[in-house]
């Protein structure tokens, strides 16, 4: 499969979204789910574990993510909500502390989205700090953990400005129960592990009619999704539910680098995660394209941005980098230059989708000190690239492998495949690159 910042990942929410809806698109799509375990290390051994399963939603195969909880005499069960069973506080997510950080317990109302797990919970509440915890107890890379937390951080956020209070008062209720958190930090691995360089959502539909809390009865979308969803293109459906979970809400907007139809691209998988319910007219799924934009297969155009700085904190300079890759540059490097008055400054060069350059160079003068830019496009040319999976000695290793007219040009080993396995070894990570090209050039 194509690797790099050329792959794109589709979500098309015509159903709307939730986070094990995002999980089980994912798998269907080819993610495997040893790898999802591998990533969610101790969070899916302690007190539950996953799984994956064929369903048809109205007529359509799609794969649904569960989260077995394992019950009070050690028995691995299956937590299934009655038809409008409980799911996350529809009002916020959260419980109030009170008194010292302890929580009152809230009752569940009735509402529930339509394309949510349904997962039994014992309510658990937990506080910003607890989460944290319990995501550094997974095997995510380290910039997995930062997405993960920051992701909840978002969430915290916006129930202490619903709530108005401290944010280190709040404690998330539902939605910081372990299914929740798996959902959370299991997206964030399988976004990872596609190495999309984009993603893209179509817009989302949120639903209708109105949902129970213990708070009292609120529209779709309740005060939380609607917060998170600020910015993102939404719209009301025929089916009366909330299909947009808090979850699946924080995740489209935290990922989404645009939103719209299909873009232009080349499909090379599709998949559909399952919701709960099984609507009679239209699927309850949420279907996911993965594949290569139009300007990474092959020939295309780009949008070539440059622009020299000399006043800048040097510091501020990883932060822009990673910004305007999550707005969708393709490429990002810095190159020192001699600039007037014998001044040393830094050339910046952003290589980017040609649809892209007005966003990319709104971030450029709202994130850095320069007050001009310019910019050009220009043809380029890129070599065929998928991903293969090596047996070597010390495990599986994914290999970046570049052909052009078919003829492979190139091959090498993921650098943090190296890493994670070198230092379970404890090998150099030297030798590890050496066992990973053996097994490469001797595998069938």
């Amino acid at each position: 499969m194509t690797a790099g910042r050329g792959r794109i990942l589709y979500f098309d929410c015509f159903s709307g979204i939730s986070g094990d809806m995002v999980l089980g698109a994912l798998v269907d799509a080819g993610l495997p789910l040893a790898e999802l375990k591998a990533a969610l290390g101790s969070l899916a051994i302690d007190g539950c574990d996953v799984d994956a399963r064929p369903v048809l939603r109205a007529g359509i195969a799609a794969t649904k993510f569960i989260v077995r909880e394992h019950g009070s005499a050690g028995e691995r069960r299956e937590a299934t909500a009655p038809p409008n069973g409980p799911h996350e506080d529809h009002h916020s997510g959260i419980e109030r502390a009170k008194d010292g950080g302890s929580s009152p317990h809230h009752g569940p109302g009735p509402g529930k989205a339509a394309g949510s797990h349904g997962h039994v919970h014992a309510h658990a509440h937990r506080s910003l700090s607890e989460i944290f915890k319990i995501i550094d107890r997974s095997a995510l890379s380290a910039a997995g953990r930062d997405r993960a937390k920051a992701l909840f951080r978002r969430l915290a956020e916006v129930e202490a400005s619903i709530h108005q209070m401290p944010i280190d008062r709040v404690h998330l209720h539902e939605v910081g129960a372990l299914d929740s958190i798996i959902d959370i930090v299991g997206s964030v691995f399988a976004i990872e592990w596609f190495g999309a360089g984009a993603v893209v959502c179509s817009p989302l539909n949120v639903g209708g009619g109105t949902v129970e809390s213990a708070h009292g009865r609120f529209p779709v979308p309740a005060p939380a999704t609607m917060r998170l969803l600020e910015g993102v293109p939404i719209y009301a459906g025929a089916v009366q539910q909330e299909l947009v979970t808090p979850t699946g809400a924080l995740i489209a907007a935290a990922y989404a680098t645009s939103y719209g139809p299909i873009p232009a691209m080349s499909v090379e998988r599709v998949g559909y995660g399952a919701g709960d319910r099984d609507f009679p007219d239209s699927p309850n799924v949420l279907r996911v394209l993965v594949g290569r934009t139009a300007e990474s297969a092959g020939t295309g155009r780009v949008a070539v941005i440059e622009c020299e700085i000399d006043d800048m904190n040097p510091q501020i300079f990883g932060v822009v980098m990673d910004r305007l890759y999550e707005a969708g540059a393709l490429e990002v490097f810095y190159v020192p230059v001699q600039m007037k008055k014998n001044r040393p400054g830094t050339l910046v060069t952003v290589l980017a989708p040609p649809e892209r350059r007005a966003r990319l160079a709104d971030l450029l003068f709202r994130e850095t000190t320069t007050i001009g830019l310019r910019y050009h496009e220009a043809a380029r040319e890129c070599l065929d690239r998928e991903t293969v999976e090596v047996e070597t000695p010390l495990g599986g290793v994914r290999f970046k492998v570049a052909r052009r007219d078919g003829r492979v040009i190139n091959a090498a080993p993921e650098f943090e495949d190296l890493v994670r396995l070198a230092s379970a070894a404890g090998v150099s990570i030297k030798d590890a690159q050496a066992l990973a090209l053996k097994a490469y050039r001797e595998r069938p």
